[in-house]
């Protein structure tokens, strides 16, 4: 919005700023309309802090007991468990430590790396300012923060942190009147990178800072019921399950339900066929299939899924990128939206000059010399900070001086500060050099103008700057030679902006190239928002926040404008949180990243919260990730990092899916039909051996993928059964010829059977580590050393029959033992073909024609319409771009005809 000034014959174009002002219930608005003069009085206090609580955001106290038994959670979990209970009633001690040990250290890996974070309600509440002075009885007092209540009048001075919101009452700390402007630093909750102006009327929000002025205020809202508050309460209602554990869950599910529908039928089949009979006690039955069961399940899933993430968190911490929650290493690498925060985040969060206007033959060096001679010394003011430092930073004469009070050539003989009336400052000046006095004045455009005498020029720039949302300040001197000091002409015009930090606009463009959209969200008006967003190399279709919350459209309409926009404007915490709710609600993984307590409630609403450097407590404490460099370039190191370790991940499960599958087959079929069973020792070994080697795919080699990583389930499991069943045909073909060609002894087929089971599938992780031809990316020395080595281990235990004659084993000799680890070797590649052919050509329409259910229909059916509509829609943006930067481009040349007639 903006409003028209007239100066001369050309007006001046304001952009007014928008309030976010609170609504005030008719019951509430009659509790504050206390006296200024002698404020509450005791009993009203003690009568309101009853109603409306203390003036405090609630701190949940958690049970460390509790959270770490809440690792022993979920489907894989609950069935490893129940094994666990089982093995100690049939008195399998083996099998119940080794489920156990798993259990526990899976366990202790999450506790230890995810109880570093703190309570993010904690940190919000430690923003508060901890006294304040208000009247009561009739007496100015200093009280706690904590015993503040509506209709509380209080006093804020410069520097003060506000404690709670309240609305201004323009009176002096006496009763004068006061209708000066008190500006207030609110960016770390609104996100707004300019100090704001305040006036009588308007409200004033908790944990913001007084920068500039003096005022009674009398308070509106305390405690949960704050800004602040209704951020703190956003966060508690945000505990959803993670995406890694949903899809752990699925996965685990599958595997789950497999294994125990297979064994149930083993256990009956087995209870029936033996009735009567030793081999028929419950016992023995139970402890048999205890024994597939743990065989069966991916008890080291979990582990080795925490193992991985805990060593990429810590290879990110190397790279300054510090993980609070572990699984967020995973869920990093499918982010596809990244929702940032502008203020601090993307920008500095500090007023610096930008290029300047001139006039009169002036140069920028001249400006910049002016504005800091009329320049107040030591002020805490945001503007005056940016014309010293800009001054301090470019002017040769200000540099290595010893003298940092004085200007070498220059004396300040008089001065005259800012004046909320004239709204300028003026500096008498004797140049040194010449003896010569001149003056020289820095304030509001208009005011310098008309100093001047009008100057139409400067104000088609102040203009021009103002629709870019850049800050002007005009620069007068009185002319030189001149005999009186009142004639001044115009230096020019400073523009000041919050500029993007140095890598922000690499950062977004490397982000752009690993497929992840970038999507701005600030506090900000909208012009400022559109020219941040021009300079880092992103799109302008900055929305207003109303868009979010619009009751003339529907819900779908809305996320459409979401997730189409490059950014929204003028947003408070409520409207981030909606941002980042309604692109998850799409089916995207949402990262966003932030610094304020404004961004806390997205920060943890957010797939992936990021907490940039120099961040407020609460946004640490809410976000998943902490960057400890300054800016976002560390991010594209983030993300990098963990597609490598979800890629790792998903080998894993792949490979770990297939092994399950493989084995559940195989033995399923091998004991109804022959019913033959392998001696429990050695598939205790499978177990443990081949586990324990997959732990170090946490150091693999792997391809980073260019778009966002995804786990897509349904491509999962089929490759995996295809693989399992291909798998088992080659242990069915290696028993048979084994039994029935060589006529190998039982013991013998024991050995050869252990050495197939364990090496054939576990080979299989070399093809699944990569989605291309297995050389076209080596494994680590390493991993190789690890896999290669576990099978030369159990090549000794089949050569030798270490366990003995007693356990159901004999030596099968080398013969045996290098054929079966060959043919492991062979089969491997050849399933690799296997799996590069799927991978290229399956596709979910594939999968929902394959095997047709209607959920995968409808799923179908709705992917191609949001296919289509996506397609128009991408056009009709494309045609309002094309608009857009044809009328700009219009206007520019407009603007510059009009200047040169003015000229």
């Amino acid at each position: 919005m903006s409003v028209i000034e007239k100066s001369g014959s050309v007006q001046y174009e304001h952009q007014v700023h928008v309030q976010h002002e609170d609504d005030i219930s008719p019951e509430l608005a009659a509790l504050i309309l206390t006296d200024p003069s002698t404020g509450l009085s005791s009993s009203e206090v003690a009568e309101r802090q009853e109603q409306f609580g203390r003036n405090e955001l609630p701190e949940p106290k958690s049970n460390r007991l509790l959270k770490f038994f809440g690792y022993f959670t979920g489907p894989i979990s609950y069935l490893i468990e129940i094994s666990c209970i089982i093995a100690a009633v049939v008195g399998d001690w083996i099998d119940f430590g080794i489920i156990l040990g798993l259990l526990l250290v899976n366990a202790v890996i999450g506790y230890i790396e995810e109880s570093k974070a703190e309570s993010a309600l904690d940190a919000l509440r430690h923003t508060l300012a901890l006294k304040t002075r208000c009247w009561r009885d009739s007496e100015l007092r200093e009280v706690d923060v904590s015993e503040l209540v509506p209709g509380d009048v209080i006093v804020l001075r410069i520097g003060d942190i506000v404690p709670a919101d309240a609305c201004l009452l323009g009176m002096g700390v006496n009763g004068e009147k006061n209708e000066g402007e008190l500006m207030i630093d609110q960016s770390g909750l609104t996100g707004e990178s300019l100090p704001v102006a305040k006036v009588k009327g308007n409200t004033v929000y908790s944990s913001s800072i007084i920068k500039q002025g003096q005022q009674l205020a009398v308070v509106t809202k305390t405690g949960n019921n704050t800004f602040i508050g209704r951020a703190a309460n956003l966060i508690a209602i945000t505990v959803e399950e993670g995406h890694f554990q949903k899809v752990i869950g699925k996965i685990g599910s599958v595997l789950i339900w497999s294994t125990v529908v297979l064994v149930s039928i083993v256990f009956v089949f087995q209870m029936v066929k033996y009735n009567g009979t030793p081999q028929g006690n419950w016992k023995m039955v139970l402890e048999n299939c205890l024994v597939l069961t743990v065989a069966a399940i991916p008890v080291g899933l979990p582990t080795v899924m925490s193992v991985t993430m805990a060593i990429g968190a810590k290879q990110l911490a190397a790279k300054q990128v510090i993980v609070k929650r572990l699984t967020a290493v995973e869920e990093l690498a499918s982010v596809s939206v990244l929702c940032s925060d502008k203020t601090g985040t993307l920008t500095l969060n500090e007023l610096t000059f930008d290029d300047p206007w001139l006039t009169n033959g002036y140069t920028s060096d001249d400006i910049l010399l002016y504005s800091f001679l009329a320049a107040e010394t030591g002020a805490n003011d945001p503007i005056e900070s940016a014309v010293r430092r800009a001054a301090e930073a470019n002017l040769p004469i200000l540099q290595n001086r010893s003298d940092k009070r004085g200007i070498p050539g220059y004396k300040v003989t008089a001065f005259l500060p800012f004046n909320p009336d004239t709204k300028m400052t003026q500096a008498t000046i004797l140049d040194l050099t010449t003896q010569q006095t001149f003056c020289v004045a820095k304030g509001a455009p208009q005011v310098i103008t008309k100093l001047v005498g009008g100057d139409n020029a400067a104000v088609h720039a102040v203009n021009s700057l103002a629709r870019r949302g850049l800050r002007a300040l005009g620069v007068a001197r009185t002319v030189p030679g001149s005999a009186t000091m009142s004639d001044f002409e115009l230096v020019g015009m400073i523009s000041l902006l919050d500029p993007p930090r140095p890598d922000s606009a690499e950062t977004i463009a490397a982000c752009n190239r690993l497929g992840v959209d970038v999507k701005m969200i600030t506090g900000d008006q909208q012009i400022i928002a559109r020219e941040v967003a021009a300079r880092l190399g992103m799109g302008r279709v900055i929305l207003d926040a109303g868009h979010l919350v619009d009751p003339s459209k529907t819900e779908e309409e809305v996320t459409e404008h979401c997730q189409r926009a490059d950014g929204f404007a003028q947003v408070i915490p409520e409207h981030k949180y909606r941002v980042v709710e309604l692109l998850q609600n799409k089916g995207l993984l949402v990262g966003m990243t932030g610094d304020g307590v404004n961004d806390a409630p997205a920060l943890k609403k957010a797939n992936v919260g990021i907490a940039v450097e120099g961040c407020t407590d609460a946004a640490r404490s809410a976000a998943d990730i902490v960057l400890l460099a300054p800016g976002l370039s560390t991010i594209t190191d983030g993300i990098i990092t963990s597609r490598a370790i979800f890629q790792r991940l998903r080998s894993y499960a792949l490979y770990r899916i297939t092994s399950t599958i493989h084995f559940l087959l195989f033995m399923f079929i091998i004991t109804l039909v022959e019913g033959w069973r392998m001696p429990a020792v050695l598939l205790i070994m499978i177990c443990v051996l081949n586990d324990a080697a997959t732990l170090v795919i946490a150091v693999d080699n792997t391809e980073i993928s260019e778009r966002p990583d995804k786990w897509r389930i349904g491509q999962l499991m089929t490759l995996s059964i295809v693989l399992a069943v291909l798998l088992a045909g080659l242990s069915f073909a290696t028993f048979y010829v084994a039994r029935d060609v060589f006529h190998v002894t039982p013991n013998e087929l024991h050995s050869i059977m252990y050495l197939h089971i364990s090496s054939a599938p576990h080979f299989v992780i070399f093809s699944t580590r990569v989605p291309g031809f297995w050389w076209e990316n080596m494994p680590h020395w390493l991993f190789f050393v690890c896999i290669i080595g576990t099978q030369i281990i159990a090549l000794f235990f089949s050569v030798y029959g270490v366990f003995g004659e007693a356990e159901g084993v004999a030596p099968c000799g080398y013969g045996w033992g290098l054929s079966v680890l060959g043919i492991s070797l062979v089969y491997f590649m050849i399933l690799d073909v296997v799996k590069v052919y799927i991978f290229r050509f399956w596709t979910f329409e594939l999968t929902a024609k394959l095997v047709p259910t209607q959920a995968r229909l409808a799923k179908l059916t709705k992917r191609k319409a949001d296919a289509e509509k996506e397609k128009h829609v991408a056009a009709l943006w494309g045609k309002m771009g094309r608009a857009i930067e044809a009328h700009t481009i219009v206007t520019a040349f407009q603007n510059l005809d009009q200047e040169k007639i003015l000229g």
